[in-house]
């Protein structure tokens, strides 16, 4: 790779490299930037010394030049650098993804909002927030500072209802849903970090108790966007002092008393309590009607989680960020020929290397998200592409990845699952940052994506 000369040799070519030197900084970022062609670089931190005499560490923010995402992401690797005996350096070779470990800055705590501790995990770009993938993550739940913070706090509290173990879709329209009332009312959201995930998503086929929401979504995101507290928390500090300081609970009990009318309460905290007749007691109930056009959902608060977001980032970087995607949906709705009667022939591998040959270049990457178990059912396709697929890279959820590691720690030393949900989101995001991206409705077939008749919608 590129060279440049050492200014700290002074005759002595054997010794350990100076990774702070500039002339080494320098080079490094040279052939970072001509190494990889296919992201814009937006930040490279100063290099930090790597495990060898001859290795230094150095961490960039990035995004890719295509692709449809709004995303920063950070990567740091390890690069060897060789010195000749007349001083000059080359790098010899750059690590995988993440190698570069020494040059991972922990994030810092701030105590950015009186009463909470917040910490900051977002870039700012023309004003609007968004997320960085790479970063160290700090989701650790928010605390009250003190009983003065608590006692000046108002809250509100959501408890009961039927929206427990349905989809993951059911779960956030009704927890969006009372999100969007805390905020009306300029509240404190008192939640539950504790999910039930539907059967649809787990490997028993059984819904599963006792999954935690920053498996799914960025929780430290949502705790520096927006007020929001840990159930379990709330409830040690309001028995601690709700008796003391005199705070007052009103409690709701109707899905029809509106957020408007709530506005003028005065109380600490506003309980909703919902009952166990379905479908009046899901928690979105509480947006329709009048509410709808006052209370907005706040989707901008909820962000995939980063854990995840890094598993699609490190599949996107073994692919140089250099790849075409094609979206192939089979299942359950190639099994029904009365409402997608083509399906199944136009996703067949003779009719996808037909319809493919128009729309991707021979030899390109081709990254295929699918809902087909068995693929082996492409193998047709490797004449034509390099094809990859999730499972392909099992290692960066395996029991040695990092994603392991953390969610562990997250769920008191438990090993998590890598379910079905986690398996669609890394998949549709993967999916998203290829360069060309070809959808199986519209793209490969002519059957509606909801059916016979029912191609009004917009293809997904």
């Amino acid at each position: 790779m590129n060279e440049t000369s050492s200014s700290g040799c002074e005759g002595d070519s054997k010794g350990p490299i100076d990774c702070k030197d500039p002339e080494v900084f320098h080079l490094m970022m040279k052939v970072a930037i001509e190494h990889f062609k296919d992201i814009h670089f937006y930040r490279f931190g100063k290099p930090a010394p790597g495990a060898e005499e001859n290795t230094c560490d150095m961490a960039w923010r990035f995004r890719p030049k295509e692709g449809k995402t709004a995303f920063f992401y950070k990567d740091y690797r390890r690069f060897v650098i060789n010195r000749s005996e007349n001083c000059t350096l080359s790098v010899a070779s750059i690590g995988d993804y993440h190698s570069g470990v020494n040059a991972r800055k922990k994030k810092k705590n701030k105590n950015q909002k009186p009463g909470f501790e917040k910490t900051s995990g977002r870039q700012e770009q023309g004003g609007v927030s968004l997320p960085v993938v790479g970063e160290t993550v700090n989701d650790s739940l928010p605390v009250v500072e003190s009983e003065n913070a608590f006692r000046r706090g108002k809250y509100l509290f959501y408890v009961g209802g039927g929206d427990r173990c349905k989809s993951m879709n059911h779960y956030l329209w009704s927890f969006l849903c009372a999100l969007g009332e805390a905020q009306y009312l300029n509240r404190t959201l008192v939640m539950d970090l504790t999910l039930c995930l539907s059967s649809i998503y787990t490997s028993s086929n059984q819904d599963e108790e006792g999954k935690d929401f920053r498996f799914y979504f960025d929780f430290e995101h949502l705790k520096e966007a927006a007020s929001v507290l840990d159930q379990e928390q709330f409830w040690q500090d309001w028995n601690k002092w709700q008796r003391k300081d005199g705070l007052s609970l009103y409690l709701v009990e109707d899905f029809k008393v509106t957020p408007m009318k709530l506005s003028g309460v005065k109380d600490s905290l506003i309980m909703r309590k919902f009952g166990s007749v379905e479908p009046d007691n899901y928690w979105y109930r509480v947006c329709e009607g009048e509410t709808e056009s006052v209370v907005q959902r706040p989707w901008h608060l909820v962000w995939k989680s980063r854990r995840l977001m890094d598993i699609v980032s490190a599949i996107a970087s073994r692919l140089n960020w250099d790849y075409d995607s094609v979206h192939i949906v089979r299942g359950e709705k190639a099994r029904n020929r009365d409402l997608w009667p083509n399906l199944v022939q136009d996703t067949s591998p003779d009719a996808l290397i037909s319809t493919l040959q128009d729309k991707i270049e021979d030899g390109r990457n081709v990254y295929i998200a699918t809902n087909e178990p068995d693929t082996s059912f492409f193998e047709p396709l490797k004449d034509k592409y390099p094809t990859h697929f999730l499972n392909d890279y099992k290692d960066l959820w395996d029991e040695n990845s990092e994603w392991y590691s953390e969610t562990t720690k997250l769920s008191n030393g438990v090993p998590v699952e890598f379910d079905g949900y986690m398996r669609v989101s890394v998949d549709t995001e993967v999916f998203l940052r290829g360069k060309k991206q070809i959808e199986t409705f519209n793209d490969l077939t002519n059957d509606c994506k909801d059916g016979v008749n029912n191609c009004n919608t917009a293809a997904s």
